[in-house]
């Protein structure tokens, strides 16, 4: 896993676990947890992972991922289409081919795309298969991993 996946895991979990306000805010906790960042290197972070600012119904604002603000139910329903919808699973290289049911591929890929992970560069849908392109190589057994634990 390099640096930078294991940087935007830990503003995944920090953004999850705190309310957090500012870049400023968000590279000094993960300074706190020892990872050294700028604020120009977390700014192109939040891009990346597609970091959005929502009310933290106070009056102020925190950051979130998209999927965590408005429409969770509709990220289930997703989530659901994927456990019932995926037939099996192969990786080789930084590539993964995930076999769906007729029909339920897009869907699948989806929710795929949903989950926003920082080493998912993306999704390409037909009818029964997803090819999903990961980067780096290296992380491609962790997301296949991740992929057959939510197939169950």
């Amino acid at each position: 896993m390099t640096v930078k996946m294991r940087r935007q895991m830990k503003i995944l979990e920090v953004i999850r676990n705190t309310v957090t306000e500012t870049q400023e805010q968000l590279a000094e906790r993960l300074r706190e947890q020892g990872i050294d960042v700028t604020q120009a290197t977390v700014s192109r972070d939040i891009k990346e992972l597609r970091l959005i600012k929502v009310s933290s119904g106070d009056g102020r604002y925190r950051y979130a991922l998209p999927e965590e603000h408005g429409s969770g139910q509709h990220v289930s329903r997703l989530r659901r289409l994927f456990r019932e919808s995926v037939v099996g699973m192969d990786a080789s290289g930084n590539l993964i081919v995930v076999r769906c049911l007729s029909a339920t591929a897009p869907g699948v890929a989806e929710a795929i795309d949903r989950l926003y992970w920082p080493e998912v560069i993306g999704t390409v849908a037909g009818d029964n298969t997803v090819l999903v392109v990961v980067k780096p190589v290296d992380a491609t057994a962790v997301v296949m991993q991740r992929l057959q634990e939510m197939a169950r």
